[in-house]
């Protein structure tokens, strides 16, 4: 309680009180009553000037009435706290002002949608990359103005780790990068970039691999035919001539090897997944597979175990997942070392299929796993000579999967081994009485 406030009390008090034994002397009530009386109708009057003063404030800002006492103390206080929240209101909107200015100047798109999908809010921008019309557009569905069927299949998997790119709506020439944030309660941020820029360069770096692997190939024939034969002519008593044609075969089948995994490579980034599906029974494959691995080191007698059911079977495409799945055994083959184990196995469950292949051989760091499906990317660069790989595998394996609606995870400890994992969802599997009616 305030000095001021009790000051008020205590003298309201002694008024009443001097009224009462004023009535008990002259035994009236009238001088209680009209000290009361008094009281009440000098508070009705400060609350009139308050209220006048209020509705006056909103219109000039003007300075408290003069008062005394509690009343004066409470105008003073208002007036102060009237002044602050002013202050703090035109701070409020000086920032309000200050960001919608900067979101304006973006040269990305900002839109801000509701829980039901509506629009709230966008930028100039959007207006520009995304064609949307102020005011006709507002609380339109977003769904209906970005008319795309991967867009609605993004929106409903509601899976927002990745950005989604896609033809602008005003512009099919024109591409545009969708980010969305989650905020608030259910209400989605979504922020569109112009990435038309980066897409043709991305294109142009896909035709020129392709096109210069293509051109590759033939002349690579011609050089391996050659080579061949003069191995077969070249006596056996001129070793030297001998081993250095060996060497140059060596490096032009890894070489025909490169080229190869470049096409296949720009086959799976350059087109769209097959829609023709086929079932794949996946014990004779990876039973083949075992048997490949088996066959390429013999010198290194390694235990390959394998764990499948007879009936497992993927819808798919058959030479892209035996591509994929080659990929895996072959790597755990080259770096494992003599006697170590590798296990292939496939299981399923309520999430779906997965195969597994685990090795116990020289494992990764936990830095490099995350780039490991970069093409030519190698924790370790002596691997190149050690292995003779292409860097192709494991991006291969990552497309194939991506055509396949999978996804791949890799665990690895150093000197411990590791697995790679691929996980298929449900509807790829293809139960034996599946098969049965589509044949």
């Amino acid at each position: 309680m305030t000095p001021t406030l009790r000051n008020e009390i205590r003298r309201l008090a002694l008024i009443l009180i001097a009224a009462l034994v004023l009535s008990l002397l002259i035994d009236s009530i009238w001088p209680a009553f009209i000290a009361m009386l008094g009281c009440v109708m000098f508070s009705t009057r400060q609350l009139i000037r308050l209220s006048r003063w209020l509705i006056s404030y909103e219109r000039d800002q003007s300075a408290p009435p003069e008062s005394k006492g509690a009343w004066g103390d409470l105008f003073d206080r208002l007036y102060h706290l009237l002044r602050r929240e002013k202050s703090a209101r035109n701070e409020l909107e000086f920032l309000m002002t200050r960001a919608e200015s900067s979101i304006t100047a973006l040269r990305d798109a900002i839109v801000v949608v509701d829980r039901q999908g509506r629009l709230e809010y966008w930028n100039r921008a959007a207006d520009k990359l995304l064609g949307f019309k102020a005011p006709h557009d507002k609380q339109q569905t977003l769904t209906n103005l970005v008319r795309d069927p991967r867009f609605a299949s993004y929106l409903k998997e509601g899976s927002f780790d990745h950005p989604l790119t896609l033809p602008s709506p005003a512009d099919e020439h024109r591409m545009l990068e969708f980010t969305i944030t989650r905020f608030g309660a259910g209400d989605w941020l979504v922020i569109v970039r112009d990435v038309t820029r980066l897409h043709n360069l991305e294109q142009m770096r896909k035709d020129f691999v392709g096109n210069v692997s293509h051109e590759l190939k033939t002349p690579l024939t011609v050089l391996k035919g050659y080579l061949e034969t003069l191995m077969d002519s070249v006596p056996a008593e001129q070793k030297r001539i001998h081993r250095a044609l060996l060497q140059m075969n060596q490096q032009s089948q890894r070489m025909e090897a490169l080229v190869n995994d470049l096409l296949l490579l720009a086959r799976l980034e350059g087109t769209e997944a097959d829609l023709d599906t086929q079932r794949l029974a996946l014990a004779p494959m990876l039973r083949r597979l075992r048997q490949d691995g088996l066959a390429m080191a013999t010198d290194k007698q390694q235990d390959i175990q394998l764990e499948v059911a007879p009936g497992a079977a993927l819808l798919g495409n058959p030479a892209e997942l035996h591509s994929a799945f080659a990929n895996l055994v072959t790597n755990a083959v080259k770096y494992t070392p003599a006697g170590g184990k590798i296990s292939i196995r496939w299981w399923e469950d309520a999430s779906g299929g997965h195969l597994a292949v685990s090795d116990d051989g020289i494992g990764i760091d936990a830095e490099h796993i995350p780039r490991l499906t970069e093409r030519f990317y190698r924790p370790d660069a002596s691997r190149v000579t050690q292995t003779g790989g292409t860097g192709l595998g494991l991006a291969i394996v990552k497309h194939v999967l991506l055509r396949h609606d999978a996804t791949l995870t890799i665990q690895s400890q150093p000197n411990h081994g590791s697995t790679f994992t691929c996980h298929f969802p449900g509807h790829r599997l293809a139960s034996e009485d599946a098969a049965a009616m589509t044949s």
